[in-house]
């Protein structure tokens, strides 16, 4: 068995999440094909990739006189068949719609040579269900990266009960060629790990808002300035290794019949969006924005990872 991959990637939508990949696979020497079903998301995306190598450039990461060679390892098509030729490995990055991930994993399959890795990047639906019309169902895989993706280290690589062993090992290995942290996600559920995790964080801060237990400030700085603040070096397994298996036990035994264990959205959240308070996208949501303090909350996420990176 091989797990080695050609140097021809191609991928499927050419967003925030198509571009940014798109970038990694460039930097890293691949020739990157990128297909959308709009010609001016190209240039968009072209634009992205350019602004994002010379803000890590910046930062010590990567080479600014290199930037225009990376960007000429990117091409563009409007059509699929011409995207995807030549290439071994295929990343999909279409919104987030399963009938229409179905039916491009579907034409993919159909286009592609029997070898060809057919990997999606949804964040949440199951990869099963994505893979359904696809005949040969042991080529599809799920590959989760995070925003930004040339930023955060993390891919987790989702595999289904048909996907071959094969596959998952050359995705494995094509992940770690281009220095991202890939995991093993061994079974299909929705939200795989990290969504999972988030955002059942995510239900107990909102709850607790709701509740009155706390502000939002107070919710956050919690994090930030409690176990947010050893979450990188430290996480959850390993520290309840630290304080004992059996004080956790402990602690769950009392606390976890207090948490929030709703299997429906906040109402709290549902009145907000109803209102339309939709967070930056209408300057307010949790906490009120004013454009400057949007794109202020944006640098300061970007300088943070482009700081760890770069230590």
């Amino acid at each position: 068995m091989t797990t080695a991959v050609g140097k021809k990637i191609a991928i499927i939508g050419s967003g925030l999440m198509g571009s940014g990949i798109a970038l990694i696979f460039a930097q890293k020497n691949f020739q990157v094909a990128l297909y959308d079903t709009q010609e001016e998301a190209f240039s968009q995306a072209k634009a992205n990739i350019r602004t994002n190598l010379e803000l890590m450039a910046q930062h010590g990461i990567g080479d600014q006189r290199e930037v225009d060679y990376v960007l000429d390892r990117v091409s563009s098509s409007l059509e699929l068949r011409k995207a995807v030729q030549d290439a071994n490995f295929v990343i999909e990055c279409a919104p987030e719609n399963l009938e229409l991930k179905q039916n491009l994993f579907q034409e993919l399959d159909s286009l592609c040579p029997r070898d060809t890795v057919l990997a999606t990047n949804t964040s949440v639906i199951s990869i099963t269900e994505i893979a359904q019309k696809a005949h040969f169902k042991d080529r599809v895989i799920g590959t989760h990266f995070w925003n930004p993706p040339f930023l955060i280290p993390l891919v987790e690589v989702i595999r289904t009960e048909n996907t071959s062993e094969e596959v998952f090992a050359k995705t494995f290995s094509l992940l770690d060629q281009i220095g991202k942290h890939p995991v093993r996600v061994n079974k299909d559920v929705p939200g795989f790990v990290g969504n999972r995790l988030q955002h059942a964080l995510w239900r107990e801060a909102i709850s607790i808002v709701e509740r009155g237990i706390a502000t939002a400030d107070t919710v956050d700085e919690c994090i930030r300035y409690g176990f947010g603040f050893r979450l990188p070096t430290l996480g959850p397994l390993e520290n309840s290794d630290m304080v004992g298996t059996d004080l956790t036990l402990a602690i769950h035994q009392y606390i976890l019949k207090h948490i929030e264990n709703s299997p429906e959205p906040s109402p709290l959240l549902q009145k907000m969006v109803d209102q339309g308070s939709l967070g930056f996208k209408s300057c307010q949501g949790f906490f009120e924005w004013t454009l400057e303090e949007r794109e202020a909350s944006k640098k300061r996420l970007n300088q943070y990872l482009l700081k760890q990176l770069s230590s």
